[in-house]
């Protein structure tokens, strides 16, 4: 594989690695405004990063064993989750409850991490059926998670919570592009 085939496969996946991130900053704006001390920052950021390594790597190697036993219908499948999972997030921008604001602290943080993590073994699963490179992929998505945690927390202290919420429907808006190019090659 040369290096123009790798910097095409690289690109996509970092795009989805930022708008998978778009979550976790979105949230991690809110709690920012919690006004935390940077050694707990840094250990958001750290633990998010991680459940965004796991978390697709899972999704990756079941994608796989879908993508061999059911290979024919494996992109359609794929493509679906993907919409699926964008319009889910656009769709959870627009509402104004908190149902998933746990307390980053201990047990909470974990829980947390795994929440915000969950969409991102969906798309490693999408990632596994068409066969993408799994030490790039769980690498980019763990490190533009851990970023824009950071990023979000803070900033979370600066900006309105609106901000939020319009940054996870650009992440949602993204995923929803790639399932649509998946399901209607162009």
């Amino acid at each position: 594989m040369g290096l123009s085939e790798l910097i095409g496969e690289v690109i996509p996946l970092a795009i989805m690695a930022m708008a998978l991130g778009m979550d976790a900053f979105s949230l991690g704006l809110g709690m920012g405004m919690l006004r935390l001390r940077l050694k707990q920052v840094f250990y958001i950021g750290i633990t998010i990063g991680f459940f965004h390594v796991i978390m697709p790597l899972l999704g990756i190697v079941l994608g796989r064993y879908i993508s061999y036993h059911f290979s024919g219908i494996a992109t359609y499948i794929g493509g679906f989750l993907l919409l699926i999972l964008g319009l889910q997030m656009v769709i959870s921008s627009f509402k104004s409850e908190n149902d998933t604001f746990v307390t980053p602290i201990g047990f909470g943080l974990i829980v947390f991490a795994l929440t915000v993590s969950l969409d991102s073994f969906s798309v490693g699963l999408s990632l596994g059926i068409f066969g993408a490179r799994t030490a790039v992929t769980i690498m980019l998505f763990g490190f533009f998670s851990m970023v824009l945690t950071w990023a979000g927390l803070l900033l979370g202290r600066k900006v309105q919570t609106w901000l939020g919420s319009y940054g996870e429907a650009l992440g949602g808006s993204i995923l929803f592009a790639f399932g649509l190019k998946l399901l209607l090659p162009i």
